[in-house]
């Protein structure tokens, strides 16, 4: 059996798009073809779990088969339970991906050192960048990193000591705005200078559009036009948008098969 590569979605802020993130990062990579397994981290909201179970509805529904995703919610939240849900996901899995819950729990801090690929989606504005780094008033530059990114680097470091492996750490740059402006310069500069700094990648996430929010009552994700009806510019230009992002998280399976995210959907 193949090695499972894993991708976890931690940021300690709510509101950063990360459910929506990693759902479609989920059915992006099975659409094009990878068997990909969800483990729900956040047993109270279940925003990850209920977007796929209205994917399943949707698919009854229209008695239609739809790219989806073997998934479970983590009710056991020790590390015995994620351990086990684990190991369930991976009898099956070639892609695991993992979403955290907007807060700092030691189960999530568990299912970091199991990650291949670390994907901290941020809103595009300084409120959010204050979760991995701290900013000077008056200049902007980054004074020093935040308790956070102290976190994930301890983490990085004790999973490279354990398993010799290293972590991808990708920040995602979410709902960024169409129209420049200075404070969207400034945040771009600030991030760019704490990831040469701490040691991550930046690349653009998911714009701030209404078409996501419409799509979770039907579990639908951008990759299902034929699904959503009616469809616009702004569907096409968002679904470009996902592309390249699943594109940017370079993921392994990804690379190896070139062209296949492409042709899905």
């Amino acid at each position: 059996m193949s090695q499972v590569h894993f991708i976890v979605f931690a940021n300690e802020k709510g509101g950063t798009g990360k459910s929506t993130t990693a759902v479609h990062t989920a059915i992006a990579l099975a659409a094009s073809g990878h068997r990909v397994g969800v483990l729900d981290l956040d047993s109270r909201q279940r925003t990850t779990t209920r977007y796929l179970e209205n994917r399943d509805a949707t698919m009854a529904r229209l008695a239609e088969q739809l790219p989806q995703a073997r998934y479970e919610v983590l009710d056991d939240q020790t590390e015995a339970g994620l351990t086990a849900a684990i190991d369930r996901l991976s009898a099956t899995s070639d892609v695991i991906v993992i979403d955290t819950p907007g807060r700092d729990d030691p189960v999530a801090r568990a299912a970091i050192l199991r990650a291949d690929t670390l994907v901290t989606p941020m809103n595009d504005s300084f409120v959010d960048l204050d979760l991995i780094g701290q900013v000077h008033p008056d200049t902007f530059k980054i004074t020093k990193p935040s308790f956070y990114a102290e976190l994930i680097w301890n983490s990085r470091t004790q999973r490279a000591k354990v398993t010799g492996k290293s972590v991808d750490w990708v920040v995602l740059r979410n709902r960024l705005q169409h129209i420049q402006s200075h404070n969207l310069a400034r945040v771009g500069a600030a991030m760019d200078e704490l990831a040469r700094r701490v040691g991550f990648r930046v690349i653009p996430g998911l714009g701030e559009r209404v078409i996501y929010r419409e799509l979770f009552p039907k579990g639908l994700t951008l990759l299902d036009l034929k699904q959503l009806g009616e469809v616009g510019m702004g569907h096409i230009a968002a679904r470009q948008e996902l592309r390249e992002m699943v594109a940017g998280l370079s993921i392994p399976s990804i690379i190896e098969q070139p062209g296949q995210l492409a042709a899905a959907g």
